[in-house]
């Protein structure tokens, strides 16, 4: 199928964005809409998928018969047969006349079951009938009845779990899922965020007759680094709230977090987090970088009260015999320290030219030497973050200056690396 194809049945439809996976999945619409193949249509509450099955009914040759979206988890587990497939009088109390159920109000058109996997299993049994035979029976009643009924399913819900957990039958899901269609989540969108923020804010100024709203470049990077867990109907409740609560029309970051729960912050890059979101969120790389600093500093510092103290001429070693454990292992004989109101016996140390310089080392006189090991250690934290920022710019320049394409070749997050770009004032030009 071709791009204009595609835009086209976008623009009828009025669905916003061009990400791959979003057009990936409008092809697959397109392409199994004039089959009578049963559809399953999965993604996150909020994605849009009742859109896709309007895309298969109007693209097929149903698309002059009905047309019922039915939301099962809306519908009482006591009524639900009765609603999709009737009864007769007299079937249950309350059954004062018989009743046509959706199945065969539909005939000829299509039915969309949305939130599929909240259906009763013994629902289920009834609608696996439908699918096989294309017969049903009413509630109430023994006469077989046949209908000609498309069916497209959708559901936020890992149907093969539900499977495995006894809640949805194992056959009714191979027969719903003939051709599957996933709809991407709003976060895995890129740039659509942006462009449906743009229309929803347009839609909404429009009929409220108000000027709409401008975003600022860090606005946009907050919209763009949010998840949102409620998908496209959670960013339009943001956009209305925005354009009818900010009296200014140029709206930055720091007021856009305003409509953003506190509990749902984590996913925002550090720049846009308070001081306490920024404690609670440490990707596992960034926890191990900070223990590997934390560790050095303190290696750093008792190398530094080590030597002090041998320079001082602590004479009863007490404190040196305390941490004696620190230097266990270090070195090919034990370490022995000095027992109290005796003359202090320095850690002789050997260097050879495969060996790292030691703290101090014993010269022909006998006599300690001392090396400061300070400078050093600032030495070496000052490479470390050189190599690191070269690293960074080495990814960035390989990867076009995309940061999603550098992060992942870092092997850190995307929004690690905005902050270390801030970090190392880095320029992305």
């Amino acid at each position: 199928m071709s791009p204009q194809e595609i835009q086209s049945i976008k623009s009828r439809f009025g669905i916003i964005g061009d990400s791959t996976s979003l057009n990936y999945a409008i092809q697959i619409a397109a392409q199994v809409a004039p089959t009578d193949l049963t559809v399953l249509i999965t993604g996150e509450s909020g994605s849009g998928k009742e859109s896709f099955s309007k895309i298969i009914h109007q693209l097929s040759t149903r698309k002059h018969g009905q047309f019922i979206a039915i939301n099962c988890g809306a519908i009482p587990e006591g009524t639900i047969d009765s609603e999709l497939f009737g009864h007769e009088k007299g079937a249950f109390t309350g059954a004062v006349d018989a009743r046509k159920g959706y199945f065969e109000v539909t005939d000829g058109g299509t039915i969309f079951l949305d939130e599929i996997a909240e259906m009763p299993l013994s629902t289920q049994a009834r609608l696996l009938r439908v699918l096989e035979n294309k017969e049903f029976i009413r509630v109430g009643s023994s006469k077989i009845m046949k209908t000609d009924v498309r069916v497209v399913a959708a559901t936020n819900v890992n149907l093969m779990q539900a499977v495995e957990k006894g809640r949805f039958r194992e056959d009714l899901y191979y027969r719903l899922n003939t051709v599957p269609i996933f709809v991407p989540p709003l976060r895995d969108r890129g740039n659509d965020v942006l462009m449906l923020f743009r229309k929803f804010t347009a839609d909404f100024s429009e009929r409220q007759r108000i000027r709409p709203i401008q975003l600022t470049e860090d606005a946009r990077e907050v919209l763009l680094s949010y998840r949102f867990p409620g998908n496209i109907r959670q960013l339009k409740n943001l956009a209305e709230q925005v354009s009818i609560l900010e009296e200014e029309r140029l709206v930055n970051g720091r007021t856009l977090l305003k409509y953003i729960p506190d509990a749902q912050r984590s996913s925002l890059p550090d720049v846009f987090r308070d001081q306490q979101s920024q404690n609670q969120d440490f990707s596992e790389r960034e926890i191990l970088y900070k223990v590997l600093f934390d560790l050095k500093r303190d290696v750093t510092e008792l190398k530094k009260l080590f030597v002090e103290m041998a320079q001082n001429g602590t004479g009863d070693g007490e404190i040196l015999r305390q941490h004696a454990n620190l230097f266990q292992g270090v070195h090919d004989e034990p370490v022995n320290f000095s027992e109290p109101n005796t003359p202090t016996r320095y850690l002789p140390v050997s260097t050879t030219s495969n060996q790292s310089p030691s703290v101090f080392s014993i010269d022909s006189s006998n006599e300690p030497s001392f090396v400061d090991v300070t400078e050093e250690s600032e030495d070496e934290s000052l490479s470390l973050e050189k190599k690191e920022k070269e690293m960074i710019i080495k990814a960035l320049r390989k990867n076009g200056n995309k940061r999603k394409n550098a992060a992942q070749a870092l092997g850190i997050s995307e929004r690690t690396l905005y902050r270390k770009i801030k970090q190392y004032e880095i320029d992305e030009e």
